[in-house]
């Protein structure tokens, strides 16, 4: 088990630093004469036709909704062997990276009400969530040598952040259910838990009954980035020789989500021009809420909640102080998610959809500023 923590944290750090790579030339592009030409590849009609079953999306739709699936059926496999088999399955080690996640999902919240809700109350989830792929990155770079229990803690704390908000998307952008196309997603995804726990089934088979409840979901209008992880979460974890068939897909499909989808999509969500925005959008509203609700809400709610979770409970933090404020720097690094969230929130509206990137984008950078002085100014606990 130890050796998959470890490999998943190695396929992480190097994704993150191909997502930063793909970020910064969807930046470059946006902001030269490419600019327009990437806004309309963007926009293009993408439409899939099976005769009785037919799909139109422009490109980055298809990206949003279509690849990221990929992205979460992933994230739904982490979850399901962090909850079964890792950190989330030990009730005493549990307690203090959940308690940061909701500390950390709760102030960011609290400071976009303050700074932004008035301008634009729909903005409010984009700052609730980490970037794991980013925040593991940043954590090879800044100190390779430190102890593994602040790794596994900020991966704990960033699988709970993701799991809090696909439980957003699905309660705020999941609207006008039909009824009969989710009874059946639900009843395969039941049928196919069942007979899995009799035997595992191939292992192809799980993937394939993703794509259909995907699908479905979208026949269903329920978002498909909660389908991908209910899909994901029946795959069983019981072993199979020397391995299991949650490992083997997880093993199979990570690489596929951090080296391919998620460049991709931070290729296309991270390119925000800059032509014609002043300083009140660039410094107020909607960015500064989001920006501010990242670099100081992310830190401040989860040092602040877990110190007082662990004094309440009588449990010791797992390292000092200093790292616990170097972790909570890190959860600001919201890209991915908050990007994607953002997307959703302002879906239609192209200038506050920008403001909220732009918000990101620089959030997520004053971050990873601010966690790297954290890191050289405080001790690091090195590992054994």
């Amino acid at each position: 088990m130890r050796r998959a923590v470890l490999t998943f944290l190695k396929t992480e750090a190097g994704g993150g630093a191909l997502l930063a790579l793909a970020a910064i030339v969807a930046l470059i592009v946006a902001n030269t004469a490419a600019g327009p030409l990437y806004a309309a590849a963007l926009k293009t009609p993408l439409t899939l036709d099976l005769g009785v079953w037919k799909i139109e999306a422009t490109a980055k739709d298809w990206v949003k909704d279509g690849l990221m699936a990929v992205f979460f059926y992933v994230v739904g496999l982490e979850l399901k062997r962090e909850l079964t088999l890792g950190e989330l399955s030990d009730p005493k080690t549990v307690l203090l990276p959940v308690a940061a996640a909701f500390g950390g999902a709760v102030m960011p919240v609290v400071l976009y009400s303050l700074l932004a809700g008035s301008v634009d109350p729909r903005g409010w989830p984009v700052p609730v969530a980490t970037d794991i792929a980013f925040a593991l990155a940043a954590l090879a770079v800044l100190a390779p040598g430190i102890d593994t229990r602040v790794r596994l803690f900020l991966l704990t704390l960033a699988v709970v952040d993701d799991l809090m908000a696909i439980v957003l998307i699905g309660v705020l952008f999941t609207h006008g259910l039909a009824v009969t196309p989710l009874l059946i997603a639900l009843a395969l995804l039941v049928v196919t838990f069942l007979l899995s726990q009799r035997a595992p089934l191939p292992v192809w088979v799980y993937p394939v009954i993703g794509l259909v409840t995907w699908a479905l979901s979208k026949e269903a209008g329920v978002h498909t980035s909660v389908m991908a992880v209910a899909a994901a979460m029946v795959v069983p974890s019981t072993a199979v020789g020397r391995s299991t068939r949650l490992e083997q897909l997880e093993h199979a499909l990570h690489p596929v989500s951090a080296y391919g989808v998620l460049p991709v999509f931070a290729f296309c969500a991270a390119g925000v021009s800059f032509a014609g925005l002043d300083p009140v959008q660039m410094l107020g509203g909607v960015s500064a809420g989001v920006a501010l609700g990242l670099a100081l809400g992310k830190p401040v709610g989860v040092v602040l909640t877990t110190v007082l979770v662990a004094r309440l409970a009588r449990t010791p933090l797992p390292f000092s102080t200093g790292n616990l404020v170097s972790v909570g720097c890190l959860c600001g690094i919201g890209f991915t998610m908050s990007l994607f969230i953002g997307g959703l929130a302002f879906a239609g509206d192209d200038a506050a959809e920008s403001a909220a990137r732009l918000g990101v984008l620089s959030g997520s950078v004053l971050s990873l500023l601010l966690a790297a002085a954290a890191f050289r100014l405080t001790p690091q606990q090195r590992a054994d």
